[in-house]
């Protein structure tokens, strides 16, 4: 190696330390994860190109100054220009992978007829002798014009591919190529002025280390160890793509799905703990910020649900320590969800519904479940797109609200039902969080609202006396924009006053919602609608916010008639409640009123409505007309 240092046009440092980034880029690749796609082939293919091209440089200048090696050396050297020159067929060849150009084939095509012309150009000349000579402190080539033509039309090549595609790529990403070129360029430039060889493997490495960054790095969390959905679902197709079967794991906590919450260090310490003993050969997707996805191969020694169980097994422990609340859905590879490649939207259909601190394993009934949640999804998309305030899919039933005061039903809640083709009728369990997940909500309510209101004014002209109907509005909408505008303007052109129409909202924990509803809600009360607090009684309740906020009516779900019912300790509890809220000026209605001993309960706890399943079941909105006015029997 001495010899080789003295050379005045030639330092193997440059080609060390190219092999040197060769290995660190293989191992980035593997301990990381990079998407398997034909252009991480191609990319690979380049990386192995380097490392032969850098090694056969650093042969080529050992053999060249050992005498009696100088056809071998030659051979070797022709081997290096093979290598060189088929870097650049692959980097055309992935160009146009990434963009998917459509004249790929005439790109790839022309780059192959010039390196086959260059290559046997090269065989030719190597087999009629020694292509280089020895001076003693440099070795100097014989000069053949082919490699330049070869070189130059290639990047030729190149250079017009890359401006086609300029539009097909993220500007950013072109502009990072562009970059990385053009110092490539200025290497070799200053390279050839100064005499050199050291640098030529080095100067196509460039280019490379731009690839990688930008293209194949990552969202990796290295906190977590965890990628993201996009490269689940890379995984997957590839599973798919070899008929491999594989085991799902879903963790989702709620506690920290939520907007501006992150996990602690030692729940992060516990997933990378976890993933170290149970899950060697799997992969760890962080879906949301409560929710993440484990893969892993599935073994054939049908020992999956023990391993399962003792993954299971292991974790309660956990959960007895912190508390968090947690849903966990274990199942196996199926065939259409991987064809579909859509395992978040499956998992998170069983997991909608589950209790909190459950497990449920996957099965075929998930699957026709998934189904029927994708086809109401389609629906709601396409009810979305039209925003048609009369769609005939949106219905809209009603349940009449008894009076206390008078005795009769003078009020009702609107509730949403959707009757599609394929499945009848689809209750709010089924669509709303879709719904709500998606986007789409908002559209619903105006649809509702508005066939609520019409439903008003025709009762009013048949002489009615309607009071008023409420409608449920999610917290999500609070955060639309045009929000009260949209609802004025609904309520306005159908002719009736504000007052014939409720809000109906529960309450949210983020202080930023709170904030939020608060404006609104004020906003509303100064338009005439009333406003009832949702739900009182489940979950969380904050007194000093529900006093901060100008409800109309609080609504004491059917838990609290439950609770008080059960001994004398919560009945006073929830008598107290009302009483309180009774002598603040708010009015009372307790839900899920289903018999005679409820119905007494709640009218000696400061009952102002009671609502539920004695007085009636929720109808369609056009059979209200029987309740109206009516006294309870």
């Amino acid at each position: 190696m001495k010899g080789i240092r003295l050379l005045e046009n030639y330092s193997p440092a440059a080609d060390i330390v190219v092999t040197a980034i060769c290995f660190v880029m293989i191992v980035l690749i593997v301990f990381s994860y990079v998407t398997r796609t034909k252009s991480t082939k191609y990319f690979l293919s380049m990386v192995g190109l380097a490392l032969g091209a850098a090694w056969s440089d650093i042969g080529f200048y050992i053999l060249a100054i050992t005498p009696g090696y100088e056809i071998l050396a030659s051979w070797l050297r022709c081997f290096y220009h093979a290598m060189l020159f088929l870097i650049f067929v692959h980097y055309i060849a992935y160009i146009c992978e990434v963009t998917r150009y459509e004249k790929t084939k005439t790109y790839v095509f022309l780059a192959n007829i010039i390196f086959a012309a260059v290559l046997v150009a090269d065989i030719i000349i190597t087999a009629q002798g020694p292509t280089f000579y020895y001076t003693g402190t440099a070795v100097e080539f014989v000069r053949h014009g082919i490699y330049i033509v070869g070189y130059l039309a290639l990047l030729l090549i190149c250079l017009i591919l890359m401006a086609k595609v300029r539009d097909l790529l993220y500007s950013r990403v072109m502009s990072g190529f562009y970059g990385t070129i053009v110092v490539s360029f200025l290497l070799l430039l200053i390279q050839g002025i100064s005499n050199q060889s050291s640098f030529t493997v080095a100067s196509l490495m460039l280019p490379m280390i731009a690839i990688l960054y930008v293209l194949h790095s990552n969202p990796y969390d290295a906190m977590l160890g965890t990628n993201d959905l996009e490269a689940m679902q890379d995984l997957v197709k590839y599973y798919w793509s070899k008929k491999k079967d594989f085991v799902f794991m879903s963790l989702y906590l709620r506690e920290f799905d939520e907007e501006d919450t992150d996990m602690p260090d030692e729940i992060k310490a516990q997933f990378r703990r976890f993933m170290q003993l149970y899950f060697k050969t799997g992969k760890l997707f962080k879906i949301s910020r409560g929710h993440a996805v484990v893969l892993f191969p599935k073994k054939r020694d049908g020992k999956c649900e023990e391993r399962v169980q003792r993954i299971l097994d292991a974790f309660y422990p956990l959960y007895d320590h912190y508390r968090y609340d947690y849903k966990i859905v274990v199942g196996e590879a199926v065939d259409e969800i991987s064809e579909k490649n859509d395992y978040a939207s499956y998992i998170r259909s069983i997991q909608r519904p589950m209790p909190e601190c459950t497990v449920h394993k996957a099965s075929p009934e998930d699957v026709t479940a998934y189904r029927k949640s994708e086809y109401i999804l389609k629906e709601l998309a396409d009810i979305y797109r039209w925003r048609d305030l009369n769609d005939p899919r949106v219905l809209v039933y009603c349940q009449p609200v008894l009076n206390v005061k008078t005795g009769k039903y003078d009020t009702a809640e609107a509730l949403m039902r959707l009757g599609l083709a394929e499945t009848g009728i689809v209750y709010p369990n089924e669509f709303i969080p879709l719904a709500e997940n998606q986007g789409y909500i908002h559209v619903m309510t105006k649809i509702i609202l508005h066939k609520t209101c019409e439903a008003i004014r025709k009762l009013m002209e048949a002489g009615h006396d309607i009071q008023r109907i409420s409608v449920n509005v999610s917290v999500q909408e609070l955060k639309e924009e045009g929000f009260c505008s949209d609802i004025m303007d609904i309520i306005e052109e159908s002719g009736i006053s504000g007052g014939r129409i409720a809000i109906e909202l529960t309450e949210s924990r983020n202080e930023n919602d709170f904030m939020m509803t608060k404006e609104k809600i004020e906003e509303l009360k100064g338009n005439g609608l009333q406003l009832y607090l949702d739900d009182f009684g489940t979950g969380y309740s904050n007194m000093e916010r529900i006093m901060e906020l100008p409800f109309d009516i609080i609504k004491f779900d059917r838990s609290m008639v439950l609770a008080a019912g059960a001994d004398e300790r919560s009945k006073k509890m929830v008598s107290n409640l009302a009483n309180m809220f009774s002598n603040m000026g708010y009015y009372v209605l307790y839900e899920g009123v289903e018999k005679d001993s409820d119905e007494d309960l709640c009218k000696g706890m400061s009952a102002s409505y009671l609502q539920g399943f004695k007085y009636a079941r929720p109808v369609p909105i056009t059979d209200l007309i029987e309740y109206v006015g009516v006294k309870a029997g």
